[in-house]
């Protein structure tokens, strides 16, 4: 099973569907308005010839399929999931198409206009779904002939752990059971099952090619510390973690009723946000760090002449940073900070640090030394709001105080988000971990309106000074 052959998969009879579409749509319109098909073509998109048209069209459609969250997660996706987000992208699509684009189009009347615009959104909609029931039913039937199959891991060995397994072995269509992890000495499961304990895990999940786990642990036997430290040592493995959950996650609603059967399940990986919301959350991240770059390009190019002349060393400043999934990446900011301040020994910074040059002043007072991180953004690292990332340092200490940390690396860190507007500056462990609070609270209520106030409050400071 690869899952991204299954997308590849669905792209392509996307962009078979609208082609055809496309194609008897024209057809329709030749037909009813008599007009010639290579000569007097109606533009879909106007002042474009049939040629463009016919590769505009369908890359259109691929871009709103996309931004509508369908390629996210396909292989969980049920056949209700593929028919509520084709009927709503194929909609949109129809209805942008003759209220947006086609504006300037001859319409003969106003019952023609409303017809030829549900007839495109059945034809669309009826090839698109029907593609896709047909890649849905394979897929299904993979999984059942056993052809396929989502290799699951239980981390745990207890009481449990026998009840998940068993749970699985009843109602799971798309999971296999491959073994157990043992994280203590309580062993009720059957000893030619256990593949190991939690400091081989690295083996057995490559071995066995792990794609979810399962902790379960008894009551009593455990505290959270140890939860969120098998969470922790998980994340760098890039797979689905869920736990059983106890009482209280159950009364906030935290545990969800999971594909795998009856018992609730604890996804510590899947995003708060909506797939569509993801998606365009992306999009935007992309955009407004694309014009971002291009409109403040002078302002750039001001302080990278000032960063040189105030003080020797380079202009920009490269740090390992840990991002999703706990995987390091380089973030980029313009350099603030006298060469080798650090001396291999890291610190944190404060408002009244001797280590910053006069510029560099400047520029975190209004935050300007971050601005280069929309490259970051750019390449997939970041997002324009999310936690600010932490060295693997500083993490491993707050990590003492606030094993939680570990959940921050579901999502992509970000450019601001509520700890930093809360707290600002982060001097010592203890407002890191204080900025922590703020940052799991974003976690938990993501969204494209959440953003949206984040970044209005951040503008707020920025225009304030308000950045150290």
């Amino acid at each position: 099973m690869n899952i991204n052959t299954l997308i590849r998969k669905y792209l392509l009879y996307d962009l078979l569907s609208s082609i055809i579409v496309y194609i008897l749509f024209i057809v329709f319109r030749k037909t009813i308005n008599d007009i010639s098909l290579f000569q007097e073509m109606v533009n879909i998109f106007p002042n474009n010839d049939y040629i463009i048209n016919l590769f505009a069209f369908p890359t259109y459609c691929i871009f709103i399929h996309y931004l509508s969250g369908f390629y996210i997660n396909t292989i969980k996706k049920s056949r209700v999931n593929a028919f509520m987000s084709t009927i709503a992208s194929t909609f949109f699509i129809s209805v942008s198409v003759f209220f947006v684009v086609m504006i300037r189009d001859v319409v003969i009347s106003n019952g023609y206009f409303y017809s030829s615009m549900l007839v495109l959104f059945s034809l669309l909609f009826g090839f698109t779904f029907f593609f896709r029931s047909v890649i849905f039913s394979q897929v299904q039937h993979n999984f059942k002939t056993k052809n396929w199959a989502i290799n699951t891991l239980i981390i745990g060995t207890g009481v449990n752990a026998v009840k998940i397994a068993k749970d699985m072995e009843n109602n799971a269509i798309k999971n296999a059971l491959i073994g157990f992890v043992a994280v203590n000495k309580q062993i009720n499961v059957p000893q030619e099952d256990v593949l190991g304990n939690m400091s081989q895990i690295a083996h057995i999940i490559e071995k066995h090619n792990i794609q979810e786990t399962i902790i379960v642990l008894d009551e009593g036997n455990t505290d959270e510390k140890q939860l969120f430290q098998i969470i922790n040592s998980l994340y760098q493995y890039n797979v689905d973690i869920q736990f059983s959950p106890r009482l209280y996650d159950i009364l906030i609603g935290s545990a969800k009723i999971s594909n795998m059967g009856i018992i609730p399940l604890v996804n510590v990986t899947d995003s708060s946000m909506s797939d569509w919301e993801t998606c365009i959350k992306r999009f935007l991240d992309i955009v407004l760090s694309f014009l971002g770059l291009i409109f403040i390009s002078p302002l750039l190019l001001y302080f990278m002449i000032r960063i040189k002349s105030d003080s020797k060393g380079p202009i920009f400043y490269r740090q390992e940073r840990i991002g999703r999934l706990g995987i390091p990446f380089n973030i980029l900011k313009f350099r603030t900070m006298y060469t080798g301040s650090e001396n291999g020994t890291p610190r944190l910074s404060s408002v009244d640090d001797d280590r910053i040059t006069p510029v560099g002043r400047i520029m975190r007072k209004y935050r300007i030394d971050e601005i280069p991180q929309f490259l970051n953004i750019l390449k997939g690292d970041m997002s324009l709001v999310g936690p600010r990332p932490e060295r693997r340092y500083f993490i491993s200490k707050i990590i003492q105080e606030a094993p939680h940390y570990c959940l921050l690396y579901k999502i992509r860190p970000g450019l601001t988000s509520w700890g930093p507007i809360k707290i600002g500056y982060s001097d010592t462990v203890e407002k890191m971990i204080e900025r922590l609070n703020y940052d799991i609270i974003y976690l938990e209520n993501m969204s494209i309106l959440t953003d949206v106030k984040i970044l209005i409050y951040t503008f707020e400071i920025i225009f304030k000074g308000k950045g150290v």
